[in-house]
């Protein structure tokens, strides 16, 4: 029954993302408008998380979102599924995201994705990589939007320890920025390489990381926070799975 209840949520989800077909070609005619495309790109997304509640049985609640602060912050997620990149776009409508170039393959998604709240880079790309990712978060603080990175750099089990690859600690240093990590557990219900599955995912934002932690402390202070706060996850994870 699972399956064929992500089965009719692909077929959705096609049937859905086919209709900003027609709004793109809109878009592309009349120069792009950032505003509009953020707006549909949101839309799209709150389309799809609709189709995940409604078919699959995927939900979705908050914890701490008093920790968002109301200027421009860095928010620090670890990565478990595809569900949390679609997310954020509604959680959090005006941040910025920090994407990898592959999300961009994907037909009609890609062309909005672009031009609306991620900050794309080509991690084979390396030190302009960091550069591209530097300056597209400079710009969208500068613009008065937080900006979101996943620093596992790709999606990791629920078993595993966080560990953040390189880059996060750079944005942290030229930012200057409030950091709230945010701990997700989307991998008991929509693991990589898997079908969705009914359940609720808990988003849980942290208490902020004080921003003036030298380096080596701000790191080990947020991966801890994140790696704590799925505990309370992980010895649910073989029943939830089984």
């Amino acid at each position: 029954m699972a399956r064929l209840r992500f089965f009719l949520f692909a077929s959705y989800w096609m049937g859905w993302t086919a209709l900003f077909l027609a709004p793109l070609i809109v878009f592309a005619l009349i120069g792009k408008p950032t505003r509009p495309i953020r707006a549909a790109t949101r839309l799209w997304a709150h389309g799809i998380l609709l189709g995940l509640r409604r078919i699959v049985g995927l939900n979705y609640v908050e914890e701490g979102r008093e920790h968002i602060p109301s200027e421009p912050c860095l928010i620090v997620a670890n990565h478990q599924s595809a569900w949390e990149t679609l997310a954020f776009l509604v959680l959090i409508p005006d941040v910025a995201i920090i994407a990898k170039r592959e999300l961009l393959a994907v037909p009609v998604v890609g062309w909005f994705l672009r031009r609306s709240p991620m900050i794309v880079i080509d991690r084979t790309n390396g030190t302009q990589a960091l550069r591209t990712m530097i300056d597209g978060c400079q710009q969208a603080v500068a613009a008065g939007r937080s900006v979101l990175i996943f620093p596992e750099g790709t999606r990791g089990e629920m078993a595993d320890p966080v560990r953040f690859k390189r880059g996060v600690e750079l944005l942290y240093g030229r930012l200057g920025l409030k950091v709230v990590p945010v701990a997700v557990n989307s991998g008991l219900f929509w693991p990589g390489g898997g079908p969705a599955r009914a359940g609720t995912v808990v988003v849980s934002y942290l208490a902020a990381v004080d921003r003036a932690l030298p380096t080596a402390e701000f790191l080990r202070s947020t991966e801890g926070a994140i790696d704590r706060e799925l505990d309370r996850w992980r010895a649910a994870g073989a029943t939830v799975g089984a």
